[in-house]
């Protein structure tokens, strides 16, 4: 699933190409892309055309479009495969392509793409959110991220050892700090030289701060590069990919050396996935905490 990264690349792409467009006919495809929208998917399509596209906005992994006048949006799940593209009219349709937005400018339209069926778009109320600002209602509970500028670093540490969980667990959960995955939290926890298995409760504001920081730092640098594609599934509105898993130290990378000490990375499961870590930079903590959130 694409993270905080990905998903900025899909949000900026999105406001230089849609923002401020009136749509003018929607179509959906395939109803599970439109399985969340509760009222079927011709409720969808009327609730859209004839309406402005006001602004483009993210908080975490979440994208949405806001809606004229202000009191609804579109909320797009990626899911494992979702795509936004921005393609012109004449252009061939997509083998898997799922809705359709055209505007009144006749200019290029929007086309959520989606192999795997997982993702799909839905309109919503807007809500007050956790910490201030509007979402859409399914994810008003969701945190701000490190890169929002009303992001509170030192109130997300102390909510984080508040817990009584281990870091990584408490790194992905969305109520606590947005926008942070598997990929990212394993390269956050790798630069911070902190095993995901650290209990929170047993975390120093220090290494509270630490492991934060480089997980701003880390998404920042896979801005730079387009974010994180390890297949053709994730891509920017264009359709081209990013190249940032060409520098992840621990994600991905087992058994290779790590780059600061030269010990093979070491893959352990974790949550029906992989956790990535250095066994010498990262060393488990001989008192883990229970898993419970």
């Amino acid at each position: 699933m694409p993270e905080l990264p990905e998903v900025e690349v899909v949000r900026r792409g999105l406001a230089e190409h849609v923002r401020k467009r009136t749509i003018v006919d929607v179509a959906v495809a395939h109803p599970r892309a439109v399985r969340r929208h509760i009222a079927g998917d011709a409720d969808f399509a009327a609730r859209l055309e004839g309406r402005t596209i006001t602004e483009v906005r993210r908080r975490g992994k979440y994208l949405w479009l806001e809606l004229e006048p202000g009191d609804e949006a579109v909320l797009a799940h990626l899911g494992m495969s979702g795509q936004m593209l921005v393609a012109d009219p004449g252009r061939p349709d997509e083998k898997h392509l799922r809705i359709r937005v055209r505007f009144a400018d006749d200019g290029p339209e929007l086309r959520f793409v989606d192999q795997r069926t997982f993702g799909g778009l839905s309109v919503h109320p807007l809500l007050p959110a956790v910490g201030g600002g509007f979402l859409p209602a399914p994810i008003a509970h969701i945190a701000r991220d490190p890169m929002d500028p009303a992001f509170d670093l030192d109130a997300a540490v102390a909510g984080i050892r508040r817990r009584r969980t281990e870091i990584k667990r408490a790194l992905l959960d969305q109520t606590v700090v947005s926008g942070i995955g598997n990929i990212y939290a394993d390269e956050a926890l790798w630069l911070a030289r902190l095993h995901g298995a650290r209990p929170t409760e047993k975390l120093t504001r220090a290494q509270g701060r630490a492991v934060l920081t480089a997980a701003t730092d880390v998404m920042n640098a896979a801005l730079a590069a387009g974010g994180t594609s390890f297949d053709t599934l994730y891509v920017n509105v264009n359709g081209a990919s990013g190249y940032f898993d060409r520098s992840l130290n621990a994600y991905g990378q087992a058994e290779r050396p790590c780059p600061r000490c030269g010990t093979p990375i070491r893959r352990e499961a974790f949550m029906n996935r992989g956790s990535f870590s250095c066994p010498r930079c990262q060393p488990r903590p001989r008192v883990t905490a229970s898993p419970s959130a």
